[in-house]
């Protein structure tokens, strides 16, 4: 990201210059001369579109909350490359990352890893190393073909909503995507899903029987009007907000309930404590910029931006909104469906400033307006983030400000309101 250097930036090429390369061949070949470290941890796998994060996140909390030491793979970040792999409860250092990424670097030269491949080879020598019996792996991009897919043995497997995006990649509708998501699914494997698409549920449905693995579906647990989740016969806090967390909460119960029946202990009060010390950034985030109370969020494709519509529209006092019209402040890849996106944010009253996102090639109001001219006068411009939200904030002194469309985006905010709080005088 363009916010600040990039401390691992001579062992790791940017991901634009390689681009996507999906395949297992080349990691399983440099995984084998590394000594296989990934057989030295047990793992659960979660695919899907979106809430892929948070269902890691809620397992992983659990599984810590019951005494297992367990890690966590999950990507992308939004600040730092550490954050993607975590020991326990901590994010691996610096110093223990760049280490590994230096002891992975000559097997990833002769085999040509791309730098996704090349992280994820370090976690898995960073989980070995660690001692670490179970480790939750997000899936990357796919399922597949993707990098965590190298774990031979994924006896549990979690899959969130499953949507439409990357199409460049992974096909050009539901049921195509959903083919490479469900291509994660192995013999003997039990797979965890809430309701999804009857397109996307009949090709998930279909893996599981060629493949000899066991698909259960599940309900969404019932949620409060304050977020708590019930598990079992109780009410529990859970520290991820939003309505969609009703079936992301599911899909980790059930997960953690197969752990259970694998033979790990995992007692009911400890995932009720891992579900309330869920955290995962960028998503629903509320924070305080210069002064301007801000709302981050993600969206960064078509399914992600009609959950965050409903969820505001549902409850925008929940998340400090005012009934009404929304200022947004919007960055959009350019690889992404930015129309679609924007037509399915803003309300008919609602105005957004389009901004680039930093490092990156990203959709102008102008290319926007071109493709959707109903709403040019909705649309605003502005050279930059910092200006988009001054201009926004001008416009509606005092409102929360909604910041979307990019991870990328919201990275570059919190890594630079890091710095500045860092920066600021006790």
């Amino acid at each position: 990201m363009a916010h600040c250097s990039d401390p691992f930036a001579d062992l790791i090429e940017p991901f634009a210059r390689r681009g996507v390369d999906l395949g297992l061949s080349r990691l399983q070949a440099a995984l084998a001369e590394l000594g296989h470290p990934e057989r030295r941890f047990a793992a659960v796998q979660v695919a899907g579109t979106n809430g892929k994060g948070s269902i890691c996140t809620l397992v992983h909390r659990s599984l810590l909350a019951a005494g297992i030491p367990a890690g966590l793979y999950t990507s992308p970040h939004l600040v730092s490359w550490t954050e993607r792999i975590r020991l326990g409860a901590d994010p691996i250092s610096p110093a223990a990352l760049r280490r590994q990424l230096e002891s992975a670097r000559p097997a990833a030269e002769r085999h040509g890893l791309t730098p996704f491949e090349l992280v994820t080879a370090a976690a898995f020598l960073a989980f070995a190393e660690a001692g670490l019996p179970l480790v939750v792996l997000e899936v990357g991009l796919g399922g597949r073909l993707d990098a965590t897919t190298c774990h031979p043995d994924r006896a549990v497997i979690g899959f969130a909503t499953v949507g439409l995006d990357h199409r460049e990649f992974l096909g050009p509708d539901p049921a195509s995507i959903a083919a490479e998501k469900a291509g994660v699914l192995q013999p003997g494997a039990v797979a965890l899903s809430a309701p999804q698409t009857p397109a996307v549920a009949a090709v998930l449905e279909r893996r599981a029987m060629a493949t000899g693995s066991e698909l259960r579906w599940l309900e969404p647990l019932e949620q409060a009007a304050d977020g708590a989740v019930r598990i079992d016969d109780r009410w529990c806090p859970c520290g991820l907000p939003g309505r969609v967390q009703a079936a992301n909460g599911a899909v980790a119960l059930g997960m953690l309930r197969v752990l259970g029946e694998r033979g790990w202990r995992i007692p009911t009060a400890a995932i009720r404590e891992g579900f309330a010390a869920a955290r995962w950034p960028g998503r629903l985030q509320q924070l305080e910029w210069q002064g301007i109370p801000l709302l981050l969020d993600g969206a960064h494709n078509p399914p992600a931006a009609a959950a965050l519509r409903e969820e505001l529209d549902a409850q925008p006092s929940r998340h400090g909104l005012a009934p009404g019209a929304r200022q947004w402040v919007l960055g959009i890849l350019g690889n992404k469906q930015g129309p679609e996106l924007v037509e399915t944010l803003l309300g008919p009253a609602d105005r957004a400033w389009i901004v680039p996102v930093p490092g990156h090639s990203s959709w102008s109001r102008c290319r926007l307006v071109e493709a959707i001219p109903p709403l040019a006068a909705q649309l605003q411009e502005a050279a930059h983030l910092d200006q988009g939200l001054r201009l926004a904030s001008q416009a509606a002194p005092g409102q929360r400000l909604i910041v979307a469309g990019s991870l990328y985006l919201i990275g570059d905010l919190l890594a630079r309101s890091h710095a500045l709080s860092d920066a600021a005088p006790e």
